[in-house]
């Protein structure tokens, strides 16, 4: 049964809120339940206050659906060949009079679109964020959504094993890839969080290379970083495979990730701050000489999708707190010979924290197969 959220409500109250418009996919999803991918159709969650009732809207190919799996809310859609737009702001001015004051995801909905819904809802012209209202609800994961997040880990996990098993001479990227897809969908996971990266030798050195029908050969690394949905949950992580007998540059400098990676979730535990936890493995990267070859930050917040709020980035203030998720994932890319990429993705814990995906993360050397 769909209830309205008491913490949109206090907001949209508070700030004097009329309708409340979001159409990301993934948030409607985290608000109701529904989860679609409308393409290029319109799906909306309109939220209204005490004046008006909340409603959602989607094409009409999907009401049923929708109906089935939000309890409590009342479905309206469109065919293809009328306005939704225009729809949508009949279905509010029939319950609020004149003009609207109206929030949106502004980093979400379209310049095109708002000015589809200026064009037809009576809305005032200060049209107010509410981005940083979800971002923070979403923030705290509760034990369920955890739980979701483990299963989610131990996919990601079974997916690893699949691909170290697939690695021999002259089978591509793209089959092995295909290989861990397939097997999992033998299992039921039906949708990774991401395009799954399998990436060889110098195609590693981009930190989100392409794979493609490259073949793998002896002495070389190979990059997998994956992740599986479960329950509407993301998982998230990389892991190194060396195909051979690695140098011993090369092990130094994967022993160098490993370190900066392992040291970085040591230092998680409520009330320090982002940017504290990116500079402890940038530091490291650095201070052994390879700091312009980690160019991305240590991590992303993960939930409900693969990339949410916050970054775990340089000079961030940002407050860790318990129950938040996130990934810690510092990298060195030598542009032409290889890039090592270490990830787990934590649940913030009263004391520290814990990884959500358990594949070791020693260097998994595969013998040549001739």
């Amino acid at each position: 049964m769909y209830t309205m959220n008491q913490q949109i409500l206090n907001w949209m109250d508070t700030m004097g809120i009329d309708v409340c418009f979001i159409n990301n996919p993934a948030n409607i999803a985290y608000l109701t339940g529904f989860s679609s991918d409308p393409h290029e159709r319109v799906l909306g969650l309109v939220l209204m206050s005490g004046k008006g009732k909340s409603f959602l809207f989607t094409p009409a190919m999907e009401i049923g659906q929708a109906r089935r799996s939000v309890s409590g809310l009342d479905v309206f859609g469109y065919l293809d060949h009328e306005n939704p737009w225009e729809k949508i702001g009949n279905l509010i001015s029939t319950q609020i009079s004149g003009s609207q004051k109206w929030a949106i995801e502004k980093n979400y909905l379209t310049v095109e679109r708002l000015e589809l819904i200026k064009n037809n809802c009576p809305i005032d012209d200060d049209i107010l964020d509410f981005t940083s209202v979800i971002q923070e609800m979403m923030l705290i994961k509760s034990p369920e959504e955890i739980t979701k997040m483990k299963h989610a880990g131990l996919f990601a996990d079974y997916a690893f094993e699949v691909g170290f098993n697939s690695i021999e001479s002259g089978v591509s990227e793209q089959e092995i890839i295909a290989k861990i897809e397939y097997e999992l969908k033998k299992k039921g996971v039906m949708e990774m969080s991401f395009s799954t990266l399998v990436l060889a030798g110098e195609s590693a050195s981009d930190p989100h290379g392409t794979p493609s029908d490259r073949k793998i050969v002896p002495n070389e690394f190979v990059l997998f970083d994956l992740g599986t949905v479960y329950d509407g949950y993301a998982s998230d992580a990389t892991r190194m495979a060396y195909y051979g007998t690695p140098t011993a540059e090369q092990q130094k400098v994967y022993d160098l990730v490993l370190k900066a990676h392992m040291e970085a979730l040591k230092a998680i535990k409520p009330g320090v701050e982002a940017g504290f936890l990116d500079s402890i493995a940038r530091s490291i990267i650095t201070e052994a000489g390879y700091g312009a070859y980690f160019n991305h930050r240590l991590g992303h917040g993960i939930g409900a999708t693969v990339h949410e709020y916050p970054s775990i980035m340089q000079n961030s203030q940002f407050i860790i707190q318990e129950g938040m998720c996130f990934s810690i994932e510092p990298g060195i890319y030598l542009p032409g010979e290889f890039g090592i990429r270490i990830e787990d993705c934590v649940y913030v814990t009263a004391n520290g924290c814990e990884v959500l995906t358990h594949t070791p993360k020693q260097l998994h050397v595969i013998p040549i197969k001739e």
